[in-house]
Formats: C-alpha cells, structure tokens, sequence
C-alpha cells in the first residue's frame, strides 16, 4: 500500500475540470453511436407484458439498480436483480414475459454471462449494454445497445467512470423515451410520488386540507358583532365566514376588519356584520389543488393568510388557512 502524502503539485481544480471533460467526450461518443437499436429497445420495454429485469455486477450492478428505480417511478415496472443471486434462486423473480437489460462494461463478467443463457431459455427477452460489442454479453443479446466511450476518467484508464456515467445516461433516455411513447402525464407521475413535496403539489386538494367542522367558524349576517367575535376567536382561523339561510357565501370578516374598523375609532359593537364584512372575498374551491389556493394566496395585491372554501355551487363547505398548507408540506 502507498501511504505517501499526496502531491502538493497537484492542481486539483484541473484534474476535476479534466474529468468532466472526459466524461463528456464519453457521452458524446454514445451519443453519436445511437442507432435503431435504441428504438427497438424501446418499443420492447414498451410492448413488455411484464417487468423490466436490470442487471448487473459490481459498479455496473449500482447504476442497474438505479435505472431500474428511474424506470418504476416513470411508469414502466422494473427490479433490479443482482446477477450472483439470480444464479443462487433469484432467478425465480423472471418470466417469459420479461425483458432483461443486463449491464457490463466489459460483456465477460462471468456471472452475467452464465445468467443471460438461462434467461433465455425462459423465453425472456435480453438487451446488452456493454463497451465490447464483440463480447460473450453482446452476443447473447436480443438487442445490442453499444457504449463507445474512448476512455474512463481514471488516470489509470480502469475504474468505471466514464463507463458508468455512459450506462446510467442511456438508462435515463430510455426510461424518458418510455415517458413519452407511454404520454405518461404530470399526474401519472405524480400518482407514483405521493410522498413527496412533488406528489402533494400535484395530487393535494383543498377539500384534503381545509378546515371543517368547529375549526371552521361560519355566522349570518344578521348575527351579533359581540357572537361573531366569540366565534372568530374560538375558530383561530383569523376569519370567518358569512352566509345566508341556504349556507351560500356571501362575505367574509378577517382580523385585517376589524383592526381597520377599531383604527378608524369606530365602535364596532355598533356595527352591522354586512357593514363590516367584505362581500367580495377572494374564494378557492374546495376541488381545486392545494397548490393553486398557495399560489393564489401569495400572488395577490394583498397577500392573505386565509381563504374561504366554497363547492362549484357556491356553499360553504369549509376554511383554508395558509398554516394548513405549509403542514400539509406544501
């Protein structure tokens, strides 16, 4: 083992400018040998009844998993299966119906190489991405996807670099080639990421979010001022909704109303709810993305904290408050 310290010389930023560069040159050569094979291979994955098999072994095994993963959460069913343990029982997760992508920078990776034959005879179908179009991988191939990379990024010209950043790269443009072939759609995609900040901007509806009930506090307009300060209160919204006798919305009273009134020297007990209130207040449905009531919250001359959530009849059905949306993870 070498414990030298490294080279003080050493122009580190060069080094790593030098490695893109590499990189690059390497993607750009894969670039200029795509050929119809890419099509086929994707009009296979595409017509596949089954699952998406991704192989592969050490450093190429990594980026296997890693398409198979883009793959799923485009809309195309994948798995990842490590090439030992298919040949120790996994191999059971494959069917005729599936298409195995296996992943070898070299094609004589002898595991992957004593799987492909066997894949075969089940009647799946292999696509090969390999740098050795002339290998053992390549040639038991249904389809051939070749990776000319003139060199890793290693000074040594041996750890996977360059090769890896080929595959996974490929790996990406099939999977987005399958986006577009299958028109997978926003909310295609955003139904396989429910989880996420993405899922819930795509998928969250007011109706999911808002306040209902006790926590949405609701008077007509011929209540009392002294009633309607005891019910903003203990709605904690910061607003309330007023209605008339069939629970249409007809105005909203804020905190922003009552400061205005109380900074004018108004009396408020004097006042009448509909004097008080604005009868034009900005509304969102309550089928609506949650989202959207976000952006209109913000994208207002004057900012709010709050809406009223009204159905496409114009009912009452609930309260929105900005705190709702930003626990909701919006």
């Amino acid at each position: 083992m070498n414990n030298a310290a490294p080279d003080p010389i050493v122009d580190i930023l060069k080094e790593i400018d030098n490695v893109f560069e590499i990189e690059i040159e390497a993607l750009k050569a894969v670039r200029a040998s795509i050929s119809r094979e890419f099509e086929r291979a994707v009009r296979m994955i595409a017509a596949c009844r089954g699952k998406v098999v991704v192989t592969g072994i050490g450093k190429s095994g990594i980026i296997a998993s890693k398409i198979a993963a883009t793959l799923t959460s485009t809309g195309t069913p994948a798995t990842f299966i490590h090439a030992s343990e298919a040949l120790h029982g996994d191999l059971g997760l494959i069917s005729s119906e599936d298409v195995l992508v296996a992943i070898g920078k070299s094609g004589e990776t002898p595991e992957i190489n004593s799987l492909l034959p066997i894949v075969r005879k089940l009647g799946a179908t292999v696509i090969a991405i390999t740098a050795n179009a002339q290998s053992t991988m390549a040639m038991a191939a249904d389809i051939l996807l070749p990776l000319e990379v003139p060199r890793e990024a290693c000074p040594l010209n041996l750890a996977p670099t360059s090769s890896t950043t080929a595959s996974l790269v490929v790996g990406d443009a099939i999977a987005v080639a399958l986006m577009k072939v299958k028109q997978i759609s926003t909310d295609d995609f955003a139904r396989r990421h429910p989880g996420g900040q993405l899922g819930k901007r795509l998928l969250l509806l007011v109706g999911d979010v808002m306040r209902t009930g006790s926590r949405n506090p609701v008077i007509t307009v011929n209540d009392s001022i002294k009633n309607m300060l005891i019910r903003i209160t203990a709605g904690q919204a910061g607003a309330i909704s007023i209605v008339d006798h069939d629970n249409k919305l007809i105005g909203l009273v804020s905190d922003y109303d009552i400061r205005k009134a109380l900074e004018q020297d108004l009396n408020i007990f004097e006042l009448t709810i509909a004097g008080l209130m604005n009868p034009r207040p900005t509304i969102i449905y309550d089928d609506q993305k949650a989202i959207d009531a976000l952006t209109l919250m913000q994208s207002r001359n004057k900012p709010t904290s709050v809406l009223p959530v009204v159905d496409r009849n114009r009912t009452l059905v609930g309260m929105l408050h900005l705190f709702d949306l930003v626990s909701a993870g919006l």
